[in-house]
């Protein structure tokens, strides 16, 4: 019998995975609650996802090549010095990104449900089917109960994941994010062709940072904190608002948004024949947010190691094969995540710390070091004395800040 596979949530992770299944010729069923959803999300793209899931230039509404680090006081530092000629960092709309994304899935074979599923029931057998039990969309509002009978599920359903509850998969804290779209006269929008800006601060985010990140014809406006300070989210995006106020001014506020994002990787990603991916997962990092390459990525490498542990669809994996992209993941990515923690634990601690963090990124090795890494997901190692520059100034940018106090 070939295998069947239900992939629940249309965002990049769960689009991905469809891709990858529905090229290997698998029977992929793709559901997604809102065709039409809009994310908070700055919305920013590493350049080598660009070319690794063969996005075209039309659906990136900015190339941003300049970026400013903003401290508590209002001291700018310029990055983006190190960038060469043809690098940049992408920014998209998600509403456009995820619907390209859906729609290239689904062209490649997966069957697109618009749908929500509102139960999942287990299989009572290690060898027995899962049932989706979701509300069909396509005619309406309300929307008609079905069913899907499969033998595997992906679960790609975001921060708040249905089928991450439905296989018990553990809590995690999640952060909050908040941004109001802002349409800026035109002299306003002219300064932010191809410039982000990141601000940094008590007063716009207790433990994260601010942004204003350019779009195609606004710029997205927001901030984002975690437990228990999330009831103080408007007083936050007001700080936000205040600290870029004069570039600012004249602005229309066009959409706003709110959404949990998670903290940090859930306890089970896998159960039985159930695998998370992305924020069902838990796959945000630390420090930077950064959230939609590595959703992305995640569902890619759940996804091929479906089609290869199945034999491209002949048989059904165990869930020993699914684990074995957890173990994947986790060997690639786990420094990362484990880096970008430490580095949020140390530098946003106060804004004396978040003062010396702003401080150490006017140094270009440093600046080179993190655009390298980010751009490409990969740590190009310093020459030796390179990194001691490095390491000196991070140390000594720690003491000013009192970063290295108990």
């Amino acid at each position: 019998m070939a295998l069947r596979v239900a992939v629940v949530g249309g965002g990049p992770a769960g689009s991905c995975a469809a891709e990858v299944l529905a090229k290997a010729g698998i029977e992929t069923f793709l559901i997604e609650r809102k065709l039409d959803n809009v994310k908070p999300c700055g919305g920013a793209i590493p350049l080598c996802m660009v070319e690794e899931f063969d996005l075209p230039e039309s659906i990136i509404d900015r190339k941003v090549r300049r970026m400013k680090m903003i401290s508590p006081s209002d001291v700018e530092v310029d990055i983006g010095q190190t960038l060469k000629k043809d690098e940049y960092i992408g920014m998209v709309r998600r509403e456009v990104f995820d619907d390209f994304l859906r729609n290239r899935a689904a062209s490649l074979g997966a069957k697109l449900i618009n749908g929500t599923m509102y139960k999942l029931e287990l299989p009572t057998t290690s060898t027995g089917s899962y049932t989706l039990h979701y509300a069909d969309h396509s005619n309406g509002i309300e929307g008609v109960d079905k069913k899907l009978v499969v033998d595997l599920v992906v679960g790609a359903d975001g921060a708040n994941s249905r089928v991450a509850k439905a296989i018990d998969a553990g809590d995690y804290n999640y952060a909050i994010a908040f941004q109001e779209r802002i349409m800026l006269p035109p002299d306003k929008m002219a300064y932010y062709d191809d410039l982000a800006e990141m601000y940094v601060g008590d007063d716009v985010s207790t433990d994260f940072y601010a942004w204003v990140f350019p779009k195609h014809d606004h710029v997205a406006v927001g901030t984002g904190t975690m437990k228990p300070n999330q009831a103080q989210i408007k007083k936050l995006q007001a700080g936000i608002r205040t600290r870029a106020a004069e570039k600012l001014r004249g602005g229309k506020i066009i959409r706003v948004e709110a959404h949990p994002i998670p903290e940090h990787p859930r306890p089970r990603r896998v159960v039985g024949r159930v695998a998370l991916v992305g924020d069902a997962a838990g796959t945000v990092t630390k420090s930077s947010g950064e959230g939609i390459y590595f959703a992305a990525k995640s569902a890619r490498m759940c996804a091929e190691a479906i089609v290869e542990f199945s034999e491209n669809g002949a048989r059904i994996p165990t869930e020993a094969d699914l684990k074995v992209y957890i173990k994947r993941w986790d060997k690639e990515y786990g420094i990362t995540y484990l880096v970008l923690d430490i580095l949020q634990r140390v530098f946003y601690r106060s804004d004396a710390t978040r003062e010396a963090f702003v401080e150490m990124c006017s140094d270009i090795d440093v600046q080179k070091l993190t655009f390298d890494s980010y751009l490409y997901k990969r740590v190009v190692p310093a020459n030796p004395f390179t990194q001691l520059k490095i390491t000196a100034k991070t140390i000594g940018s720690l003491i000013r800040g009192n970063a290295l106090a108990p």
